[in-house]
């Protein structure tokens, strides 16, 4: 059968298994790997656990969690999935709905050509298979959202299949970083469902189809992580790989990014144990959580002598817990069938491209290959070889949206060494940004500013300390440089070679116990008479050369 008719439209904590001792909370210990069969009859998407152990207190059980998850990304394209309508967040409701959208009879999707590239490009990005034929499918159910009555997805045949995503995870007290590894079980095209909003005062549902039919790429995970804090890494490396790519703006803040988790327990060795799962979380944060909570109330529930429900719940964020929504619907009630619009998707190489294809029509896979950017991950090996900088700061800098950007911009433009660059923005910028909760974008210090800043400590025109009351005075944002600000507030350096000889001889002569201890062979004395030369001086006086001028004086 021939390919569908494409369409244009640009695109605008430690891993493994953890065991949970009764009424305590998550642990995670250093893996082991035995192996564990998966439980026949359950599928890939739902139950695998990774194998490691904690020791346990005597008479205590042990716990171990399973968390698979469903990621469902918004594709960046100025229409949608199968319709022209343009894709535009916080529009007016119902501003953007085409009679296709709105499931009018007789209207018939048109597959947009940017959607199947980006999911082809997502699929290479996360080492997966890419099917050649792929096929689309309808999956019943009813919602007011949805005016058809089904979503169009690839449930049979996706668009990709069998990858990997490795991301890192902080271990130890010096939160050193190990690399890990969740296999992803199929990558597929879908539509998005409308919006429904609830008007309590009015005990109404208003129904907003803005966001219907927009294109998807759900991402399904298999059940390979254990703990909400690895759920949160992964999809946060997840989202880090779809923005480098260009294939979705992974907002979550917009909704571009939301993920459903399945979650169950059970005792090592044991069948694995009834799954629920949290829908909708739309933060990273909130995912940890979810997951976290979900683990421990499934694990009290069970120890109190009830049963796990398989269900579906909602994470309420004010009150930190999960919730029941509705029992879980089995896989027979979705009533999946071929869709009949659409033929089968026809992806093509290099090798098998017909020698008079018409481009426009065709999705060459090498071509996209040819197309990938930089991922996080070899950015950080960059950054670690071309820098020197430490594999943990390598992750802050790419985890922080913009601060990347930042740092190479400041590296561009001082002489100061990389390791002391990245102390800078790594600590000192970085942490008042922290401390006011602003954004890289939205602060008053520039990439120009602190480069010329690092430029006068370099160059030792003003101290240390010097350096970071210049910061304090940028951060203002009185839009004055460095060097005026080490102007007005007198904070150079003494140059003055004889100046500083005389403060040195004050100080020795003011102080004569302290000279009598560093000639008696207390080492550390010295260090108070540097810290009363740079109080005389206003701590213009650089420590080093001081020490110098010191240990000349009191070796004569």
């Amino acid at each position: 059968m021939a390919a569908p008719l494409l369409r244009w439209g640009c695109p605008g904590r430690r891993w493994a298994l953890v065991w949970i001792d009764r009424g305590s909370r998550l642990r995670s210990r250093t893996p082991t790997l035995p192996t564990t069969e998966r439980t026949r009859g359950q599928s890939s998407g739902t139950q695998q656990p990774l194998h490691t152990a904690q020791k346990s207190r005597k008479g205590e059980h042990k716990w171990a969690a399973v968390v698979g998850l469903e990621i469902h990304a918004q594709i960046s394209s100025n229409s949608k999935l199968f319709s022209g309508s343009q894709v535009c967040f916080a529009a007016p409701p119902n501003s953007s709905v085409s009679f296709f959208d709105a499931s009018l009879p007789g209207t018939l999707p048109v597959l947009n050509r940017r959607c199947v590239e980006a999911a082809v490009m997502t699929g290479l990005a996360l080492n997966c298979h890419i099917n050649k034929k792929s096929l689309f499918d309808r999956k019943h159910y009813f919602y007011a959202d949805l005016p058809a009555g089904y979503q169009i997805t690839q449930q049979r045949l996706p668009i990709a299949a069998n990858g990997s995503l490795t991301y890192g995870v902080c271990i130890g007290k010096k939160q050193s970083q190990m690399a890990k590894t969740v296999r992803i079980k199929q990558i597929q095209l879908e539509q998005d469902s409308g919006k429904s909003l609830h008007d309590d005062l009015r005990s109404q549902t208003l129904i907003d189809l803005n966001r219907a039919g927009v294109g998807l790429l759900e991402v399904v995970l298999e059940p390979d992580l254990c703990c909400g804090e690895e759920a949160a890494t992964a999809v946060r490396e997840l989202q880090l790989i779809l923005q480098a790519l260009g294939t979705s703006q992974a907002n979550m803040a917009e909704g571009q990014l939301r993920v459903d988790a399945n979650i169950s327990v059970h005792h090592p060795g044991e069948t694995l144990g009834v799954r629920t799962e949290v829908k909708n979380l739309n933060s990273i944060r909130f995912l940890a959580k979810a997951i976290d909570y979900e683990i421990q109330r499934q694990i009290n529930e069970l120890e109190n002598g009830g049963e796990i429900l398989n269900e579906t719940r909602s994470f309420d964020s004010k009150l930190g817990c999960t919730v029941p929504m509705r029992d879980k619907e089995g896989k027979q009630d979705y009533r999946f069938m071929p869709e009949p619009n659409l033929p089968p998707l026809v992806l093509y190489n290099s090798t098998s491209l017909p020698a008079h294809a018409d481009i426009q029509q065709v999705v060459n896979i090498d071509q996209i290959r040819d197309m990938l950017p930089e991922l996080p991950s070899t950015t950080r090996e960059r950054l670690i070889q071309k820098y020197g900088i430490l594999p943990e700061h390598s992750f802050t800098l790419l985890n922080e949206v913009g601060l990347l950007e930042f740092f190479e911009n400041v590296i561009k433009e001082t002489r100061a060494e990389p390791k002391k660059v990245t102390n800078w923005v790594l600590n000192n910028f970085l942490g008042y940004l922290k401390q006011q909760h602003l954004a890289v974008s939205e602060s008053p210090v520039t990439p120009s500013a602190l480069a010329e800043l690092l430029n006068l400590l370099d160059s030792k025109t003003i101290s240390s300390s010097a350096a970071k009351q210049v910061f304090e005075e940028l951060w203002k944002g009185e839009g004055k440089t460095p060097a005026q600000i080490v102007s007005e507030q007198e904070l150079e350096l003494m140059q003055d070679q004889e100046a500083l000889e005389q403060l040195c001889h004050a100080a020795m002569e003011g102080h004569p116990q302290v000279v009598i201890d560093v000639k008696e062979g207390n080492p550390k004395a010295i260090n108070k008479l540097i810290g009363l030369v740079r109080k005389a001086s206003l701590s213009r006086a650089d420590p080093v050369l001081i020490k110098k001028i010191l240990e000349k004086k009191l070796s004569s």
